[in-house]
């Protein structure tokens, strides 16, 4: 089966926002926004430039004036023009601008990472005249036809190349090594590469913990502004998600410090180098926690909404997994049966009164209502629910 039959829909709409603006499109590499492109915008482009391309890369380099020399050789005007992997030449954003200002050109502009965009131009690119869209591994809705279970989605993640090859295991071997430790590694400038290796890897063993940036330094031996700095390269390079600590409480004292989440589940088992987790084990709880995590960041994203996604901890040691807004709480938990022990965090954050919902996401058959307002979610039941616009 080659990869055109192998292509999944996706439901994130590029098309409608580029009818109103020029967008950037930002997501972590091989998340299918390249091939989004091509199935999904519906509006052909006037203009094509793939910076991948070495030979276009080093021109465009050497000279970003030949975007607007081929626009005024074609004499386009009023369409839309896509470049992809835009943070590989970030001196083109001068030439946009002033095409998006004197040509009313609306600019597809893609790419895996903002960080050198944002040295190089600032926090607000093209001044507000671009949109921001961000692309995820692929999402419940895109892949529930599929029929995955829990199992499937902890062993491949959901990167669409990885999920759909015949060798997902030596594919997802291949991003690390080659991607992970070297690419991001060199575009953060990073000086010794063999610390930051060894940082991936505490980065991995404490994914979804919150971040102690002193521990952490010590593990790999460096200094604590390092992590800092390499844990930002991360976020700026869309390889993980900070998770905020939720301080809004009253009644209990709480951590602050932010938990931090990779992009994809195959990617972080990979990188711990273990088996797929099974039933029972501590690790299968947590790849549970994560996958929810990754379906409301990408529900978040994709709809553009404003809710802030955080977590509780109080210092007595009661926890709720995910705050989404001051309006939902979420505690995630792989029991068949749950009971009260796996809800005691919802419990505790109940009395802050803060909260409209406070759910248990879990592996129960059927979802049902507790007489203490708790309500039970099977996790496919609650990614459904979530979807559908049932939860917010």
């Amino acid at each position: 089966m080659d990869a055109a039959e192998r292509y999944v829909k996706r439901i994130l709409d590029i098309s409608a926002p580029l009818r109103r603006k020029s967008q950037f499109l930002f997501g972590p590499r091989m998340t299918g926004k390249s091939t989004l492109i091509e199935k999904e915008l519906t509006e052909k482009p006037a203009l094509y430039w793939n910076l991948l391309r070495t030979g276009l890369q080093m021109r465009v380099k050497q000279n970003p004036e030949l975007l607007t020399q081929e626009v005024e050789a074609r004499q386009l005007s009023h369409c839309l023009i896509v470049i992809d992997e835009i943070q590989l030449v970030p001196e083109l954003l001068d030439e946009i601008h002033f095409l998006i200002e004197e040509r009313s050109i609306r600019f597809l502009l893609s790419g895996s990472s903002s960080r050198k965009l944002l040295r190089e131009k600032g926090p607000n690119l093209l001044g507000g005249r671009a949109g921001k869209l961000s692309m995820h591994p692929f999402v419940f809705p895109e892949i529930k036809e599929m029929g995955l279970t829990l199992e499937q989605v902890f062993t491949t993640g959901l990167m669409p190349h990885v999920l759909l090859s015949d060798n997902p295991d030596q594919d997802l071997d291949d991003y690390i090594s080659t991607y992970l430790r070297d690419e991001i590694g060199r575009e953060g400038e990073v000086r010794k590469l063999e610390k930051f290796a060894r940082f991936l890897d505490v980065a991995a063993i404490t994914n979804a913990e919150p971040v102690n940036y002193t521990n952490i330094a010590s593990d790999v031996g460096i200094s604590r502004q390092s992590v800092t700095n390499w844990y930002q390269i991360l976020i700026d390079t869309l390889i993980g998600h900070y998770l905020p600590a939720f301080t809004n409480g009253v009644k209990r004292k709480t951590f602050g410090l932010p938990k931090f989440y990779l992009f994809d589940l195959g990617i972080t088992r990979a990188m711990l180098q273990i088996p797929p987790p099974t039933e029972g084990q501590s690790e299968y709880g947590r790849f549970l926690e994560h996958y929810i995590f990754m379906e409301l960041k990408a529900y978040l994203d994709y709809g553009q909404r404003k809710e802030v996604l955080s977590y509780w901890r109080t210092t007595s040691g009661f926890e709720v997994d995910f705050i989404l807004g001051d309006r939902i709480a979420i505690e995630v938990k792989a029991t068949k049966q749950s009971n009260a022990r796996d809800y005691k965090g919802l419990l505790a954050f109940m009395e802050e009164g803060i909260a409209e919902r406070h759910i248990l996401v879990c592996r129960e058959e059927h979802p049902r209502k507790l007489k203490n307002g708790v309500e039970i979610h099977p996790w496919a039941f609650f990614l459904e629910q979530l979807w559908s616009g049932g939860i917010l």
